[in-house]
């Protein structure tokens, strides 16, 4: 599939995602409303740097296009299903432990420190622990077998290295999915708000990774705007308590974060070329 239609399809869901901001308007209120497009805001632009590690993982095992979009398609399934976990334990916790959100706030700026400074060049992720727990599992064959996640060789059950992949993309994602749905949190704490926010966000992925694959280069300071957006959400968690943030200046502040990441980085390009 050409870049032009995965970013149609892109922004079919990004139309699809307005309509339910405008439903979410008229049958509920404008404070939801922007609370959704800041909980959809936050949620596509953290999902750039996970995307960005996508990216680093396929081309270092050399996986073909075909072969992404299976695992990307199964890897998206896994993060409604994980999403869907998360939002409703996270509830619960800030339910029964409001103070937690002090801690929440800590661990977004210190996740957002991480991206700003991590050289993601020198991880190997053949030998990731993830992997290596895999393997402890399962018995891992060397050579892919067509699309299969699974194969019997001598009657004994082994994962393939495209199940390899899924079980790394999953994992990584769990790992994001801390990041991104206490970052929600600094917006609201409606479960509906912050699901439907984060499916409609996630629902883009697939397509979006295929156009950041084509123009990853061109954007590949936009981590630093996510990392300060982090920092940001942490900020606004750890002092909601005494200090209260509008999500209207939130939206404004965070969109203007990524505006700046995204010219800066178009702009960087240009001058190295």
């Amino acid at each position: 599939m050409s870049t032009r239609k995965h970013l149609f399809k892109f922004l079919l869901i990004t139309f699809i995602a307005l309509i339910c901001n405008l439903s979410i308007w008229y049958f509920m209120d404008s404070e939801r409303a922007l609370e959704f497009l800041g909980g959809y805001i936050i949620e596509l632009s953290l999902s750039v740097d996970n995307l960005f590690l996508f990216l680093l993982i396929f081309s270092s095992f050399g996986i073909s296009p075909n072969h992404q979009k299976r695992v990307l398609s199964y890897g998206i399934f896994g993060a409604i299903i994980l999403r869907f976990i998360f939002v409703i334990l996270g509830i619960a916790v800030i339910n029964t432990f409001k103070w937690i959100l002090y801690l929440f706030g800590i661990l977004l700026i210190i996740s957002g420190i991480k991206i700003m400074i991590n050289k993601e060049d020198d991880v190997s992720f053949e030998n990731s622990k993830l992997i290596k727990l895999l393997k402890k599992i399962v018995p891992v064959t060397k050579e892919l077998h067509g699309e299969k996640f699974f194969v019997r060789i001598d009657k004994v059950l082994h994962a393939t290295p495209l199940f390899a992949l899924l079980f790394l993309i999953e994992g990584s994602d769990l790992l994001f999915a801390i990041d991104s749905i206490p970052a929600i949190f600094a917006i609201t704490t409606n479960p509906f708000i912050i699901y439907s926010s984060n499916i409609l966000a996630i629902l883009g992925l697939r397509n979006l990774y295929f156009i950041l694959e084509k123009l990853h280069s061109t954007f590949e300071y936009v981590k630093y705007g996510v990392g300060v957006i982090l920092i940001f959400t942490g900020i606004k968690l750890a002092i909601s308590f005494k200090y209260h943030i509008s999500v209207g200046i939130s939206i404004i502040i965070i969109v203007s974060i990524l505006l700046i990441s995204v010219i800066s980085s178009i702009i960087i390009s240009k001058i190295k070329q």
